[in-house]
């Protein structure tokens, strides 16, 4: 490739770090930008109180396959960084009590989900029958020519019953596409529940991280790129033109032009960084409808360090807190991470009520355990785009009608919510799009 001929990713995510990667592995070195002082975007670690937590408690799971692939990649250990458990489900109720139990024997898919459902604790013979006919419901959805209903409505179509959609499906929904299942897209969650349960049996097993993640792709990516000549400038890209045949990037005190630029930002900055090109007005007018976002809340709660769980994650049936994690695993023993997906009740009390009120949750599920030594709240207010009915049909692809501008991020066409696996496939997609564009290959 000539050496003028340069690329910008503007945006140090995991889908700006994907991209970044696959095209310095091909030879391209590129210039990555970031605005804020940690690499990671909306998956990042921050430093608080001698702890080094994540601004949203993440879970990964088997089926994330590109997402496994990039770390080892870039040399990262899955077998060390991750603890594998096999597909396992426990959910306690208000008064700590087990209301569900479901855990998968080591059988070929999909015998491991049918094996799991039958002998789930919680759910009467009947709930059970109905939830494994609702999961041969999952091959049919996404080829069906209807139309795209919300999850809860979808529930009841398929007759599952309030109780098993409270116990199961509706936890399911909010951790997977962080949107209620009154508004979340059922075709989505279809899609999700398919490739996690019925393909490969350890597409299910769960990957509790051991480091946080920052450790796990940010920090030794960009050690990666850096061993390749791609340098992450830290400064904030305010604007991008279209200037004579190249794209102008400028933030304050920087000017510069580059032939390739991938916007790798979030779906609510996006649409305010295109250039004000009329090609782009149709797109423009579809990324403005996927700006509604929704929160993730994470609550850190120190407690003595003898203080643990029987299973490193735990589902809570009433709120405010949804799911509770061991950080034992990742080296901080007596850590809680109570996290709270999507909208609700919660995002209207401040910060130190969020706090007690999740405090006084944990004192009546686990009465033996003592006070919280200290605690913190963090809210991640657009975590992620709101996965509503329909919005398959807005999400954009990669190539923008603009030559040279691309786009790259877990709002694009993956078919997947708002996920880490979603994001880095993204990035990549949207790398070799770039490589197999004529563009490059002229210049090559």
């Amino acid at each position: 490739m000539k050496p003028d001929h340069r690329i910008a990713i503007v945006g140090a995510g995991w889908a700006g770090l994907a991209a970044a990667i696959t095209l310095a592995r091909h030879g391209r070195p590129v210039t990555l930008f970031e605005a804020a002082p940690e690499a990671g975007g909306r998956a990042r670690s921050l430093e608080r109180k001698g702890m080094m937590l994540d601004n949203g408690q993440h879970l990964f799971i088997g089926a994330y396959r590109e997402t496994l692939a990039l770390m080892q990649l870039i040399g990262i250990d899955i077998e060390t960084a991750f603890r594998r458990l096999p597909l396992s489900l426990e959910m306690l109720d208000e008064h700590g009590q087990q209301a569900l139990r479901l855990r998968a024997p080591a059988l070929p898919a999909p015998l491991h989900l049918l094996a799991a459902l039958l002998g789930a604790r919680g759910l009467s013979a009947v709930e059970r029958l109905r939830a494994l006919r609702f999961g041969a419901s999952w091959l049919r959805f996404d080829r069906s020519t209807e139309a795209d209903v919300d999850v809860a409505s979808w529930l009841r179509e398929q007759g599952q019953t309030p109780r098993l959609c409270q116990r199961l499906w509706h936890p399911l929904c909010l951790a997977v596409m962080n949107t209620p299942p009154a508004e979340a897209s059922a075709r989505i969650f279809a899609r999700v529940l398919r490739d996690a349960f019925l393909h490969r049996r350890q597409n299910a097993d769960l990957l509790i991280p051991r480091r946080s993640l920052g450790e796990l792709l940010p920090r030794p990516a960009l050690a990666w790129l850096e061993d390749r000549q791609t340098a992450l400038v830290h400064r904030r890209i305010t604007a991008i033109t279209c200037d004579d045949g190249k794209l102008r990037l400028q933030g304050r005190g920087f000017d510069a032009r580059f032939d390739q630029v991938i916007l790798a930002t979030g779906h609510h900055v996006t649409p305010g960084l295109l250039p004000q090109d009329p090609r782009l007005d149709q797109l423009r007018r579809r990324l403005s409808a996927l700006v509604h976002s929704e929160p993730v809340c994470t609550v850190y709660l120190r407690y003595p360090e003898p203080v643990r769980l029987d299973h490193p994650m735990l589902g809570l049936l009433d709120g405010p807190g949804q799911w509770i994690f061991d950080r034992r695993v990742d080296g901080h023993p007596g850590v809680m991470a109570v996290v709270i997906s999507a909208n609700g009740p919660h995002m209207h009390l401040s910060r130190e009520a969020l706090f007690r009120s999740v405090i006084r949750q944990l004192a009546a599920l686990f009465p033996h355990w003592p006070a919280p030594d200290d605690g913190l709240v963090v809210r991640e207010k657009r975590a992620t785009f709101r996965a509503g009915v329909g919005i398959d049909a807005l999400r954009p692809g990669n190539a923008t009608p603009v030559p040279g501008l691309w786009l790259a991020g877990d709002f694009t066409g993956t078919g997947y919510p708002a996920t880490l696996e979603g994001a880095v496939r993204s990035g990549l997609q949207c790398a070799l799009s770039i490589l197999d564009s004529p563009t490059a290959q002229a210049v090559a």
